[in-house]
């Protein structure tokens, strides 16, 4: 069994989402960490989920990366151990400096509630040894501040080091850099991504394009304990 834990900051929204798939459809130990908590070494993979952290006030995820819990989280990862940001977590992840870049406001200033083709770009991790590279999956979006952008320097850095896991494919909904919707670290332990592949993981909802993530990480895991 992998144990995950789901952070919970004031104004997330989409935690009970990945709870549903954690607990209900992958059958894992899932327990909701509040952002105030500071012990999670219980888990095995840190989620922080989609929302509105503090009301997305300063800039998204800004207030949220000094919660008590994120020091633990950078700790959690500087292990190796398994971390990943899903849209407001996303935006967490880079002002924490666990993940290079930034998220700022969509192209044209509106907030965007989609679907949006995605091709993996990497099958080498563990998030994505389910999919097949260069695969197209579609997976909802749900952002105002999406955009995905870095210094030159960076961007490059990235590209050079195949840091980009997931990319728009056809129309670029929000004007990311280089069409990217999703990055992992230089070691691959820490994924964040803008859409949302929670919305995506149970044939209720009409695609599991989403599961394949949850499922090959706890694969993955599995095999190594």
């Amino acid at each position: 069994m992998i144990k995950f834990g789901i952070l919970v900051f004031p104004g997330s929204n989409c935690d009970r989402d990945v709870a549903y798939v954690t607990r209900d459809i992958l059958k894992q130990p899932t327990r909701m960490i509040w952002h105030q908590d500071t012990d999670i070494s219980d888990s095995d993979v840190i989620i922080i989920p989609g929302g509105f952290s503090y009301g997305d006030y300063l800039r998204c995820g800004a207030i949220a990366r000094f919660s008590p819990v994120m020091q633990q989280v950078v700790e959690h990862a500087k292990k190796g151990k398994f971390v990943i940001g899903i849209c407001n977590g996303f935006q967490v992840l880079t002002e924490a400096g666990l993940l290079p870049g930034a998220l700022v406001r969509n192209r044209d200033l509106h907030f965007i509630c989609d679907r949006s083709p995605l091709k993996v770009e990497r099958t080498d991790l563990p998030w994505t040894q389910a999919y097949t590279k260069g695969e197209i999956i579609t997976l909802a979006i749900a952002h105002g501040e999406g955009r995905y952008h870095a210094d030159d320097v960076t961007l490059t850095k990235i590209e050079d080091n195949n840091q980009v896991v997931f990319r728009y494919e056809g129309e670029n909904p929000n004007g990311s850099l280089n069409n990217i919707a999703g990055i992992c670290n230089s070691t691959g332990n820490v994924l964040g991504m803008m859409p949302h592949p929670e919305r995506a993981s149970d044939a209720v909802l009409g695609s599991t394009d989403g599961l394949k993530l949850f499922s090959g990480l706890l694969d993955k895991i599995g095999s190594l304990v």
